[in-house]
């Protein structure tokens, strides 16, 4: 890269000129900011402690002192300390035609470190995923992709939550009120089906709270003693106990959860490397727990509970083991640590969950630090902001969500609507126009959702989403299809990406842009990997998507006068639709080949 070549100059001109420098890994050399011209930009003002002057005149002597010793450097200009560089047309040009051809073009080697654990997902088997699901499917499968893709090896895992008190509401509400309906009886999709029995202890509970408030009782006591409550907590004692007849009935309406759960994923394009279940590590969490009683670890209060005491650590007393043994959120998550450190090894595990869980995740490092575990800075909580809808916030237990399912098909709906409307499938077969509706409803969900910064609470617009123009995902899936019509026009008229000819040397502006934003697609790669925020990738290939359609629309293509000039365009466009493709597919968003 260009940059570090300019470092190590700027390092030895320094030295040279004042006798005194700093390294070359001390030397900044930015993209220079768009309302200034160049293309890199070196910052003059940490230099003046060599040489005893103004910035403007140290980086005009180094800018000199560069523009002879570099070859690539056409201009140096210095505006208050900013020693602007410009690049030959030809370092750009010599660019392209260098990585043009490389499939792994900005991917490093895989670093053979110990991998990364991603966790996503996490449904409860208690009801369907919903709008707030698909943000953190979306991602934590963008967010492996992009990991994967800087080099790391990444496991992909589903903690699915198989357990505990809210599994038991839905299934007590069944019990009581199901009559033995099922999915195929009621004609409704499995996990729906869980979700409505959900929905009815809730409408239920809430009437005996109600009842019982009426009656003199506070309504936090009413809460405890609701008769239903009481029902679902005795359940969940019964399952903990393998009760036949409870565990048989959570092993059937579990199934149901998976067969929805599993439709859903293959809708939204989701897959995991391994799915873990809450049921199967639980008891490894109260086994730390009580463990880390007998070391003195933790206490137990007179009605049996066992709690940490993290006062000491910046935080309060957290439940471990309820009075009558059952475990609660932080039981299974300190098995489920527990068991993934041991099984993977892993170099970080990240657990992408919303950010109303901040405090969880610091108790759980917390807890396990206390028990000498020193690997639980390994954990990192990926927080992420809540989604919204224009008609407001979403709660599952009084059926106001949004079910995934529900959204999926009216972004498909949508997308059918508007691009039948815009003419963009008129001439395509009916099961090619389906699939495009899928690929453009898709696309512009995922888009919209992840070009947010993932810890900014966030307002979903269906319609907005859609738009082909502005920045969507749409927009630059019309892009990708433009350019791929250009280039099969293109191989027609005998003008191949690959083909010979290096083009013009005096790039017009638009050009230049266009390989500029390519060039710097391994950077945002991996600042997108290290910040995990796959919205970095999604804004920067807006940028380039933007900028192609201005350069399409202001210079003819296939039709210049001189053939070098259009056999370089074909290139540029070839290589600007690669970088859009790769990067659409890090972000889990397909592009079709015609619209």
């Amino acid at each position: 890269m260009i940059e570090q070549l300019l470092a190590r100059q700027t390092s030895e001109a320094l030295k040279k000129l004042y006798g005194d420098g700093p390294s070359p890994g001390e030397v900044s050399v930015e993209k220079t900011r768009k309302e200034q011209e160049g293309d890199f930009t070196i910052i003059a003002f940490p230099f003046t402690r060599y040489s005893k002057k103004s910035p403007e005149s140290t980086g005009q002597e180094l800018g000199a002192y560069l523009k002879q010793a570099v070859p690539e450097i056409r201009e140096a200009g210095v505006i208050k300390g900013f020693l602007n560089l410009i690049l030959d047309d030809s370092f750009w040009i010599r660019f392209l035609e260098e990585n043009i051809g490389d499939p792994r073009f900005g991917l490093p080697e895989p670093s053979g470190k110990d991998p990364v654990l991603v966790e996503f997902s996490s449904p409860n088997t208690n009801k369907p995923l919903h709008l707030g699901h698909i943000r953190n499917n979306l991602l934590g499968y963008s967010l492996s992709e992009i990991l994967k893709a800087a080099g790391h090896r990444v496991i992909r895992l589903n903690l699915v939550n198989d357990r505990g008190i809210h599994i038991c509401k839905s299934m007590l509400a069944y019990q009581k009120w199901g009559n033995g309906e099922t999915p195929q009886s009621a004609g409704m999709k499995s996990d729906h089906l869980i979700g409505k029995y959900y929905v009815l202890f809730d409408r239920k509970y809430k009437e005996e709270i109600a009842a019982l408030v009426s009656r003199g009782m506070e309504p936090e006591e009413a809460e405890k003693q609701a008769p239903l409550i009481l029902e679902a907590q005795e359940l969940l004692v019964k399952w903990e106990k393998n009760d036949p007849e409870t565990r048989a009935l959570w092993e059937q309406m579990n199934r149901w959860a998976y067969e929805g759960f599993g439709e859903t994923y293959r809708r939204l394009g989701i897959v995991f490397d391994n799915t873990e279940y809450e049921s199967q590590v639980y008891l490894m969490g109260k086994d730390i727990v009580r463990k880390g009683m007998q070391e003195g670890h933790f206490i137990r209060k007179e009605d049996g509970s066992i709690w940490a005491d993290l006062t000491g650590y910046g935080a309060d007393e957290k439940l471990l083991l309820r009075a009558d043994g059952t475990s609660v959120y932080i039981t299974q998550d300190l098995g489920t640590a527990e068991n993934r450190y041991r099984h993977y090894h892993p170099s970080v595990m990240i657990y992408v969950v919303g950010n109303e869980q901040i405090y969880h995740f610091e108790v759980l490092k917390k807890v396990l630090t206390r028990l000498g575990k020193d690997w639980a800075e390994k954990i990192y909580h990926l927080s992420y902001g809540m989604v919204e809808l224009p008609e407001g916030k979403m709660k599952s237990r009084e059926g106001t969500v949004v079910d995934a399912d529900d959204l999926i098909d009216e972004m498909e709906e949508t997308a059918e609507r508007t691009t039948r409307e815009l003419g963009k499938a008129n001439e395509m077969e009916e099961s090619e126009a389906k699939q495009l509706f899928h690929t453009i409803g898709m696309g512009a969900l995922k888009y919209f959702i992840l070009k947010v910064d993932p810890k900014k609470n966030m307002l979903f617009d269906p319609q907005e989403s859609i738009d082909f123009n502005g920045n969507t995902g749409p927009f630059i899936q019309y892009t990708y299809a433009r350019i791929q019509s250009l280039l099969r026009k293109a191989g027609e008229a005998g003008y191949a990406a690959g083909g010979s000819g290096s083009g013009p040397y005096n790039l017009l502006p638009g050009e230049k842009r266009i390989i500029k934003l390519i060039y710097r697609f391994p950077e945002t790669l991996q600042q997108a990997a290290l910040q995990l925020s796959p919205a970095l990738i999604a804004n920067h290939i807006y940028e380039l998507a933007k900028e192609y359609n201005q350069f399409y629309q202001e210079v003819p293509v296939l039709k210049a006068e001189d053939p070098a000039a259009i056999g370089f365009r074909v290139k540029l466009s070839f290589f600007a639709g690669e970088i859009i493709r790769r990067s659409m597919a890090l972000l889990g968003i397909g592009v079709p080949q015609r619209m």
